[in-house]
């Protein structure tokens, strides 16, 4: 039960990330759809919405040389020959063990040729198992640098009698998200008939604004940051999208929908889609469609889930960010799952077939959307990027994470019967053994990044298939501190790490809490139940947690079963920053939004210094204000950069100012990995 409770919580917070993301996004959309071109809403993200631009290879070579680069002689890290060899990747995957750095002209000229391969590729790799060369097939990375060491040293480096499928979401979130990336690409190089990437849904640049990707580079390349960054970007969108092995087993970074047609993947031409986040050649809708959605405002919200047209109620936006893996909070149990799933798409506002389009919204030429064709061939790839296997029959749109859909098992059976398939492999989640079976068995989980949200938190596993098509699974730990605790440890570590975020979030909402628990407080006591306190907080949060097994953990003393709600919020233990600053509401709205602000403030700082003038500060507040729909006046923002402004020089350096803001959890910095599960943050 203590496992359950801290992985509802931990996933709970990263998909409500995921479909802040999307919502930004989708916000971002729609400026570029409802503004004009002069704008300066729209100017300052134009950038990010560009066509992927095909170049020859004269031009590419002039954008992206690496020849005028020098290397010098004190250069201490690998020094590659091209083409690859064996022996070179071997020398690279030394040289990141021990924390050497490849030289900007290396990097370059490696995704060069990278690029150069993998235009040649199909969108769909098929491939043969034989008895001697059984092919490894591994999950999730996330810049998880010694999970793939780790791999590499239980199974052997990647070659002709060791085939490997890597499947998505090398990047993001880690801090070695670079140097897996020039691994992988060296062995592709290499083996390009024995290596196989498939595209996960990080693979992205949009999406590396937010988790990290983006960052990593910049701060590792700081004069060729912004060239690997363009370049990378090509690449990911000519990676491939699938992989299929004797025919018989499919493998896909996210999932698929009842629209799934593997021959519209195999066509489509995958590059145009830079970012998965929106479809090519979107433009403007027509000013009366504008009208009918309700004007801008509502404009705003109507994509819920990236590849559904509805239009999505208000309501919706209080559906529960967990998994449908686990029951929500305040769910119906006793209902049937198929009046369950009709009754939270009513709510949310969809038909009743997923994908359906509600008449009046279709595009057409006249109206300057993209075609039906277009618009198709994105939902297929945004389906297998993103999507989601659930226990219920259906295809539902996944709100959740704000993309892709939810499947059920009658859409596995059918998917894999249209096209003769017996197994589904994907990946996009983090399961706690590393890997899970769904759906009969004909749909398996497999995640490699152990740790993922807390040393202890999850295994990391990889999967061996011989020619009987049988998965075998190996399981590891990279971190020797977890090998080395007892299960009570590693279950009190990471549900203490846990319970921190959860006061983060808490603490973040404080006034929005207040107000709620008030309207159960019409006398103004300060008191509250514990039924009242659970029900505000999860309308709130809007997390799905199982609030009343919190509470012990949560609330620390309760009085006759009333909660004091004003000295509750006080013993949350979180600071914050000590700046004179005229408008705390402002301060409370960038705890509240820390990621969506430093991801405007990295799409505004387009030269990627990494600083930002005090106008370009005003207008990112601007923009956010704008997303949220408040009002945040400029003597506020003014305040606030003047506070930031530690050297007085007119410009901000984004790490300080994220970094400053950063709350700090004082139970934090109590105890550690070897503190016992009997530790006062522990679940009964």
């Amino acid at each position: 039960m203590r496992r359950r409770c801290t992985w509802n919580i931990f996933q709970s917070i990263e998909y409500a990330g995921e479909q802040d993301q999307i919502k930004l996004y989708n916000f971002f959309g729609f400026l570029m759809d409802h503004f004009t071109p002069a704008s300066s809403e729209r100017n300052l993200i134009s950038h990010i919405f560009r066509k992927n631009e095909l170049c020859r290879d004269a031009e590419w070579e002039r954008q992206f040389c690496y020849k005028s680069i020098e290397v010098s002689a004190s250069c201490t890290g690998p020094h590659l020959t091209f083409p690859m060899t064996f022996c070179g990747v071997s020398q690279l995957v030394e040289a990141f063990k021990h924390k050497q750095q490849l030289h900007a002209r290396y990097v370059l000229q490696l995704l060069g040729e990278t690029w150069r391969l993998l235009r040649i590729l199909p969108n769909i790799s098929h491939i043969s198992c034989c008895r001697s060369k059984p092919i490894t097939i591994c999950g999730d990375l996330h810049g998880q640098l010694e999970d793939l060491l780790l791999i590499f040293y239980k199974n052997g480096l990647p070659s002709c009698e060791k085939p490997y499928v890597f499947n998505g979401d090398f990047v993001d979130r880690g801090k070695n998200s670079l140097e897996i990336l020039l691994i992988l690409f060296g062995f592709l190089l290499v083996y390009p008939n024995d290596v196989h990437l498939n595209r996960g849904n990080h693979e992205d640049h949009i999406v590396n604004l937010r988790y990290g990707f983006t960052k990593e580079v910049l701060g590792k390349y700081r004069a060729h940051g912004k060239t690997i960054l363009k370049l990378l970007q090509k690449i990911f969108s000519w990676l491939p999208l699938a992989t299929v092995i004797d025919n018989k087993v499919l493998i896909v970074h996210g999932g698929i929908s009842d629209a799934t047609d593997l021959g519209v993947i195999a066509r489509v031409d995958r590059h145009k889609y830079v970012s998965a986040l929106r479809p090519p050649e979107a433009h403007a809708p027509s000013s009366r469609s504008g009208e009918e959605a309700g004007g801008p405002a509502e404009g705003r919200r109507r994509v819920r889930s990236l590849t559904h047209q509805g239009s999505p109620t208000a309501r919706m936006r209080k559906l529960p960010r967990r998994s449908l893996h686990g029951a929500p909070a305040g769910g119906q149990p006793n209902g049937s799952v198929e009046e369950e799933l009709k009754r939270r798409r009513r709510q949310a506002g969809f038909d009743q077939s997923y994908g359906q389009v509600k008449k009046g919204s279709d595009s057409d030429p006249e109206s300057g959307q993209a075609t039906g064709k277009d618009v198709d061939e994105w939902k297929q790839i945004v389906d297998v990027l993103w999507s989601d296997p659930m226990p219920q029959n259906g295809c539902v749109p996944n709100e959740v994470r704000g993309g892709g859909c939810y499947w059920g098992p009658d859409v596995t059976e059918e998917v894999l019967r249209r096209h003769d398939l017996q197994l589904l492999i994907r990946s996009h989640e983090c399961k706690q053994d590393g890997y899970e079976f769904c759906h009969n068995r004909r749909v398996l989980t497999i995640f490699s990044a152990s740790n993922y949200y807390e040393v202890g938190s999850n295994r990391g596993a990889y999967i061996r298939m011989g020619p009987d098509l049988v998965p075998h699974f190996i399981q590891y730990q990279a971190s020797r501190t977890c090998r080395e605790l007892t299960l009570r440890q590693s279950v009190g570590w990471t549900e203490r790490s846990a319970l921190r975020a959860l006061r983060e979030q808490l603490f973040v909402h404080r006034s929005d809490l207040i107000g709620a628990f008030r309207e159960f407080d019409p006398n103004d006591k300060g008191l509250i139940s514990l039924t009242h306190w659970a029900s505000a907080t999860e309308r709130i949060l809007n997390l799905g947690l199982p609030w009343r097994v919190l509470r012990p953990q949560l609330v620390s003393s309760t009085e006759h079963g009333m909660v004091d709600y004003q000295q509750w919020i006080r013993e949350l233990s979180i600071t914050e920053p000590k700046l004179e600053i005229s408008d705390n509401s402002i301060l409370e709205t960038m705890y509240k939004n820390h990621s969506n602000l430093e991801t405007i403030f990295r799409i505004i700082d387009t030269d990627n210094s990494g600083l930002i003038s005090f106008e370009e500060f005003r207008q990112t507040w601007k923009l956010l204000s704008s997303h949220l729909k408040t009002e945040i006046s400029d003597k506020a923002i003014a305040d606030l950069a003047r506070s930031i402004d530690f050297n007085k020089d007119g410009s901000i350096d984004i790490n300080e100012f994220m970094e400053a803001f950063r709350l700090v959890d004082v139970s934090a910095h109590t105890g550690g990995p070897g503190r016992g599960a009997g530790a006062a943050d522990s679940f009964p």
